[in-house]
């Protein structure tokens, strides 16, 4: 129930669980079941340093967020006597502070092309890496995929992306065919998703294969190593590069707010000189 009134998705809620499992874990004892007896915020800030040592900003943010919901319904039902959720400390970091690294359009191409479409592997692993670089799309995304998601007659792919929501986007003529090619040599099976693992058991891949399938890539083209998410920055970059208005490239990513897709913004360097204020003292 309250995964479904907060519109919480599987695995959303999944890290929720695993963090409230390590923090209320390591403080069960015989005496206090729950491990919530005489919580404090030394020992709140104690975990959440643990837990965010090697981590990035992003994902450190996250892990904030997990533990300040799992100490603010322990205060809501009782079980703990000070609210410590509001005692959580944010992480340090400033917003849109970073460029997104880009990755050459060759490089891209060479990713695709690293892929044999005359495998079933390959052929699996080229219909992804077209998802991914031609349309955008997510690594859960990619795997959610089904089958009546794909409108052949025209020419649309539907995409279910973060909170449930579902958005229609064109199928490139490269992707379909590629899509298609892998299906056809996949044959038919009982799964209504798209792409399927290759060993037995089968079974519908897992956002996490995508980032093997990319990595994959990278190592057979002799590139960079990336991950998939690279990919939609490297799409939204060479859009700009094209000519293409944030609010176009806002639609192909599907962002809810278009103070997302700003951050692309400033990967086009040579026309954010033009708009420049000279440094006082220097020669522009």
């Amino acid at each position: 129930m309250a995964r479904g009134g907060r519109g919480l998705a599987p695995l959303t809620a999944a890290r929720y669980v695993a963090l409230a499992t390590r923090f209320l874990g390591e403080r069960v004892s015989t005496a206090d079941e729950l491990g919530v007896m005489d919580l404090s915020g030394e020992q709140v800030t104690a975990f959440l340093l643990r837990e965010c040592e090697r981590l990035s900003i992003d994902s450190a943010t996250g892990k904030v967020g997990e533990l300040r919901s799992l100490l603010r319904f322990l205060f809501v039902r009782g079980l703990i006597e000070l609210a410590l959720g509001d005692a959580v400390p944010p992480v340090a970091g400033w917003r849109d502070t970073r460029i997104p690294r880009l990755v050459p359009p060759a490089d891209i191409e060479r990713l695709v092309g690293s892929c044999d479409a005359s495998t079933l592997d390959g052929a699996r692993d080229a219909a992804i890496m077209l998802l991914l670089a031609r349309l955008g799309l997510r690594s859960i995304e990619v795997a959610r995929l089904e089958l009546s998601d794909l409108d052949w007659r025209a020419g649309e792919l539907m995409v279910r992306g973060k909170g449930g929501r579902e958005d229609r986007l064109p199928l490139p003529d490269d992707v379909g065919t590629a899509v298609a090619e892998y299906l056809t040599v996949r044959a038919r099976r009982e799964f209504r998703r798209v792409f399927l693992t290759l060993r037995a058991p089968t079974r519908p891949i897992r956002p996490d294969l995508v980032g093997d399938v990319v990595r994959r890539a990278c190592h057979r083209a002799g590139v960079e190593q990336i991950t998939p998410h690279r990919l939609r920055h490297a799409l939204a970059s060479e859009m700009l590069a094209q000519g293409a208005s944030l609010q176009d490239i806002s639609q192909v990513l599907r962002h809810r707010h278009l103070s997302t897709t700003v951050i692309y913004a400033k990967v086009d360097l040579e026309r954010l000189r033009q708009v420049a204020l000279p440094w006082p003292g220097a020669e522009r």
